[in-house]
């Protein structure tokens, strides 16, 4: 037993000493620091490479963010550790694009989705007391190179169509296509999220060359720019607009090659009106990139019928 003037003191046991408590902070903070860093540098160098929309970008980052998060000490998981690091990441990068939040928006659950598949693998490694980094860095190099190379890459055309009956005889539905394209309409709740919206439309008639020029607004710092269509096929019933030139910031998620109106009369005063878009999927990788954009493109082809082949009243 101690004497009250013993000089020696007894620890406390309750409190872990600051310098370990902070040390192991600083490891944490070092290693998501440079999880940052080599993202935004690879990000630059992707960007400047021209290589932005292939899957190099969404899977190949988030492979390398995940393996260098997986190094870190401390954390109990790796699965919580890269969730957790990719989501400050994505947090902090965010407010930082302005517009491009909507990059953001659809690419994060890919991310996510990527760290989860790594850091399952990993715990799970670790708990039978083997390595599977480099077979992970084996299996996802070819997912990373789709887009790079042609022999990698899904088919990139793509079309999706919708129909509406609309209440008015074919001929005034006709007539309707003919005039110049209406942008007042409100768009679907899905195209406002963030997509560059239409600002004016110039062009009319169903005469084969007639053009039509919907001027979109710009986007994360681009300028504005103009989708350029012309008639190339028109008889009664059946009308195609194709591309011919295309400076908006669309471009980013598709190129739209051709939009196809077919309207056939049900009755006297009803007609079924179809609209089939040609488009290329810009967006890798596919299986996750391409519903999004059927998805999108599918509401514009529902709004067009709205705006477009409905008789103004």
């Amino acid at each position: 037993m101690l004497n009250p003037d013993d000089s020696r003191t007894i620890p406390d046991k309750e409190e872990p000493p600051l310098s370990r408590v902070n040390r192991a902070q600083w490891i944490v903070a070092g290693f998501l620091f440079t999880a940052f860093v080599i993202g935004a540098l690879l990000y630059r160098t992707i960007m400047r490479a021209g290589l932005g929309h292939t899957s190099l970008m969404f899977i190949g980052v988030p492979a390398v963010l995940a393996i260098i998060l997986v190094l870190a000490p401390i954390p109990k998981s790796a699965t919580g550790s890269i969730l957790r690091g990719i989501t400050l990441a994505l947090l902090i990068v965010a407010p930082l694009l302005g517009e491009g939040y909507l990059c953001i928006l659809f690419a994060s659950p890919l991310f996510l989705l990527v760290g989860l598949v790594i850091g399952k693998l990993v715990d799970f490694s670790r708990a039978r007391r083997s390595t599977t980094l480099s077979c992970i860095a084996i299996v996802l190099l070819p997912l990373s190179l789709e887009g790079i190379f042609p022999q990698l890459t899904h088919d990139r055309a793509q079309f999706v169509e919708a129909t509406k009956i609309i209440h008015a005889p074919a001929s005034q539905v006709e007539a309707a296509l003919a005039e110049s394209p209406e942008i007042t309409t409100s768009l679907p709740r899905f195209l406002r999220i963030g997509f560059p919206r239409p600002l004016e439309a110039h062009g009319s008639g169903l005469a084969l060359n007639n053009l039509r020029t919907i001027h979109f607004a710009g986007a994360e710092g681009d300028p504005p720019g103009d989708l350029v269509m012309r008639v190339s096929a028109s008889q009664t019933g059946y009308v195609r607009f194709e591309t011919i030139s295309d400076s908006s910031k669309l471009l980013q998620w598709v190129r739209w090659r051709s939009s196809e109106v077919t309207y056939t009369p049900v009755d006297p005063t009803h007609t079924k009106v179809t609209w089939r878009i040609s488009f290329d999927r810009q967006l890798d990788p596919y299986w996750y990139f391409a519903p999004w954009e059927q998805f999108a493109v599918r509401q514009a082809a529902n709004y067009l019928i709205t705006a477009n082949a409905t008789p103004r009243r």
